[in-house]
């Protein structure tokens, strides 16, 4: 029995190592049937170089490799580095009104009364692009009301920062906006101070010597369209006088299509106080077809070349047929302003043009600091029988005549100079 027991005692351990050995290298000579050889050497010595798969390149030394990445991953480090916070990694957070929420409706009545946006000095503005040219400018938000959050992250990011951001419901907006097609979004912005904004260097780089004056333009319309010309011709400053229609008013910004922040706009100025925004040497010009009196001042046949007698510049004429009771010398109140037509020279100086309302026309004031700046009343031709010209029609065409005289004295003066 011993000696068969010593026998079984030999033959476990071989075996047992056998096992071991193919647990530990089972993984290895698996990998190994995996590759492709490149070269295959026989007993006899005969060495068979094996031919690449189409596409695959050979390995490179571990050196090359990791340079080659690493220049692969900078560019892309470069690239994510140099990209643009989103919208969610700049941490912004946004508030959803519930029903019974006032917030909107409770803005929307200040926004929308020129007292109290006065009082709190607070506009609104409707849309993305009037709300993108807002912030481009350098106006200051206050509050967002959306309806889509894509609507927002169309806006700048960093101008987001410390705003108000409110999703409310789209029936909601369209309850409150002016527009036909609400675009679900309304921004409420501080007034903006025309000292502080940053206005496009291309409308910088074509501003004339030529500004605007509006006095007594009631509607919103008009003045929103006439903004707009303005910025188009190039003016270097509109000033509104006291008894013009708030230029803030969303009406007027909705028509004026984002030249509210194209150039500087001063709003609710006293008579008294125009001269101080004026360049030094500017000389005012009155847009006025101011009827027979100045008919008769052009020529004896004015009507013949249909100069409109304008029935609204009238009151001024009847000041002229009274006397002094004292003296009775006849009392002149009208301002003795020359008339020329439109199309004459007048930009030898920095000019001003003053537009009238519709309803009530240009000012005795108007007339007065034309006088005293050597400035003259512009009459615009037209056929008989047709009524005056639309406020912002007036405007426009004055204005780019004005562009058109300066741009062809500027021509002239290159044109010497290089004669010299």
């Amino acid at each position: 029995m011993a000696a068969l027991v010593r026998p079984a005692r030999f033959v476990v351990r071989p075996l047992l190592q056998v096992v071991q050995a193919w647990d530990l290298d089972a993984r290895r000579w698996v990998r190994a049937l995996r590759r492709s050889p490149v070269k295959v050497v026989f007993p006899s010595g005969e060495v068979v170089e094996q031919k690449r798969a189409p596409g695959k390149q050979p390995r490179k030394a571990p050196s090359e490799a990791s340079a080659q990445e690493q220049r692969e991953k900078q560019p892309l480090e470069e690239s994510a580095s140099r990209a643009p916070s989103t919208w969610e990694e700049s941490g912004l957070r946004y508030d959803k009104a519930y029903p019974g929420d006032r917030r909107l409706s409770s803005v929307m009545t200040i926004v929308k009364s020129r007292p109290f946006r006065e009082k709190q000095g607070k506009i609104l503005l409707e849309g993305r692009r009037l709300i993108s040219d807002a912030l481009k400018a350098g106006a200051v938000p206050k509050m967002f009301f959306f309806s889509r959050l894509e609507y927002l992250k169309e806006l700048p990011v960093d101008k987001l920062k410390g705003v108000s951001l409110i999703k409310v419901k789209f029936e909601d907006i369209k309850d409150w906006s002016d527009l036909v097609t609400p675009q679900g979004i309304m921004g409420i912005f501080a007034k903006p101070d025309h000292v502080k904004m940053t206005y496009p260097k291309t409308q910088l780089q074509h501003s004339l010597p030529l500004l605007l004056i509006c006095d007594n333009l009631r509607d919103p319309g008009n003045l929103g369209t006439i903004l707009r010309s303005a910025a188009g011709a190039g003016c270097s400053k509109v000033l509104l006088t006291k008894g013009c229609v708030d230029a803030w008013e969303p009406k007027v910004l909705r028509a004026g299509m984002g030249a509210h922040f194209r150039m500087p706009i001063i709003n609710n100025l006293e008579w008294e106080t125009v001269p101080n925004y004026l360049p030094p040497d500017t000389r005012v010009y009155v847009a006025d077809n101011c009827g027979l009196y100045a008919q008769a001042e052009m020529s004896n046949k004015a009507s013949d070349h249909g100069w409109v007698c304008d029935q609204r510049v009238m009151k001024f004429h009847k000041y002229e047929e009274e006397e002094d009771v004292e003296t009775g010398a006849s009392q002149d109140w009208l301002p003795h302003v020359e008339v020329q037509s439109y199309d004459s020279d007048w930009t030898e100086a920095p000019a001003a043009v003053v537009i009238g309302g519709e309803t009530y026309g240009v000012s005795l004031e108007s007339l007065q600091l034309a006088e005293s700046t050597g400035g003259k009343r512009l009459l615009i031709p037209v056929v008989p029988g047709v009524d005056s010209l639309n406020s912002a029609m007036a405007a426009s065409i004055l204005l780019f005549e004005g562009k058109r005289q300066l741009r062809g004295r500027a021509e002239d003066l290159s044109r010497d100079r290089s004669y010299h």
